[in-house]
């Protein structure tokens, strides 16, 4: 079931949020994302509308859009991929708002691949000076032919 994130679920989002990114990212060290944990927690889930997936009482997905146009997050249980979490949460996404952007690391094919299959397509590469890995900016519109 997708529905907003509630108060009180933070430190659930939070622990999902970091295995899931260490486990989409092993190319990155442990460390910087566990470094990142407080700027995600504080500054960037409160600024964002955040859908989450429920399983059984259980978050095991969650998509965050700041901004009105910015797919900052988007981040399954692994335990649960294959499953149609993730493709459910992005399309609850595009259907709320008519553009969205995202950036993703070049090196992680499976994102990649997935938000391509789902209309996303390359518009630029950058560089993360943070983690000195390439990254590249997608981006999909309602009203854009495949």
């Amino acid at each position: 079931m997708i529905r907003r994130l509630r108060e009180g679920e933070m430190d659930e989002l939070i622990a999902l949020w970091l295995a899931s990114t260490i486990h989409a990212h092993p190319f990155i060290a442990e460390s910087y994302w566990r470094e990142s944990e407080s700027i995600v927690r504080n500054v960037y889930i409160p600024q964002s509308l955040t859908w989450v997936d429920e399983q059984h009482g259980k978050i095991v997905g969650f998509a965050s859009v700041i901004d009105s146009r910015f797919l900052g997050a988007l981040f399954v249980d692994e335990t649960f991929y294959g499953q149609g979490i993730g493709r459910a949460l992005i399309e609850h996404a595009k259907a709320s708002f008519p553009a969205l952007s995202l950036e993703v690391y070049q090196k992680n094919q499976r994102a990649v691949h997935f938000y391509h299959r789902r209309g996303f397509r390359i518009e630029e590469s950058a560089w993360q000076s943070e983690t000195r890995h390439p990254t590249w900016i997608m981006s999909w519109q309602a009203d854009r032919k495949p």
